[in-house]
């Protein structure tokens, strides 16, 4: 197993006296609520055409460059299922379902599209971080505790490279926990970026307990060409 030496940028070898974790975090590929605008929470589409190219196009990327991964642990969800199995076919990986992994829960709001949902469901004028969203789902505060309880799930095993395909408004939160970044009324903080097949690169040292944060919205395989 290798890691990479952030004072220099080369890999060199993971001794068994310096363990770490490598850990990806990836946004599924482009599914069809995300191309026609509908609120998907823990509904479920399936991928795009265009979806399935972007999710080939990271597998061949990370097959010419080397990439390997130990473990793939994915959403169980149409969307990042089909993007995890694309991924496993070409890099030759087996795939474990979590449900830790889930979309937001969105309540009344999951397969509503985005107009719609507007006139039926009027959005607060302001929503507390205890408040659940959609009526039903889940708070800003249960969102990040879950992240909290996603990644922890993930460090109670033995360090190895981890490739985790998810969606967006869980791995923010999953970011956040392990950064310390916890969340605020109203949707005011910080926010990570993730288009759909972008990757944020991890690693974490227990000898330390450092996480060390190697890029965000990586997306070297497909074109920066539209607005996500």
């Amino acid at each position: 197993m290798f890691v990479r030496n952030r004072s220099d940028g080369k890999i060199s070898p993971m001794s068994d006296e310096n363990p770490i974790f490598n850990i990806t975090l990836l946004r599924h590929a482009e599914s069809v609520g995300n191309a026609q605008g509908y609120h998907q929470g823990q509904a479920d589409f399936p991928l795009t055409e265009r979806g399935r190219q972007q999710a080939a196009a990271l597998a061949e990327y990370w097959q010419a460059h080397g990439q390997i991964f130990d473990y793939c642990v994915a959403s169980p969800q149409s969307r990042t299922r089909e993007t995890a199995e694309i991924l496993a076919g070409v890099l030759g990986l087996e795939i474990e379902y979590d449900s830790l992994w889930l979309e937001r829960d969105n309540g009344v709001y999951a397969g509503l599209h985005q107009d719609e949902a507007r006139l039926r469901y009027p959005y607060p004028a302001f929503q507390p971080i205890y408040q659940r969203i959609g009526q039903t789902g889940e708070s800003e505060w249960e969102l990040y505790m879950r992240g909290g309880r996603a990644i922890q799930s993930i460090l109670h095993r033995s360090p190895a490279r981890y490739l985790v395909v998810s969606h967006g408004a869980i791995l923010n939160m999953t970011l956040r926990a392990l950064l310390g970044i916890t969340p605020q009324a109203n949707f005011q903080g910080a926010r990570f970026r993730f288009r759909n097949t972008s990757f944020v690169s991890l690693t974490y040292r227990p000898s330390n307990h450092q996480w060390t944060v190697h890029g965000v919205n990586q997306r070297p395989h497909w074109p920066d060409d539209e607005g996500e």
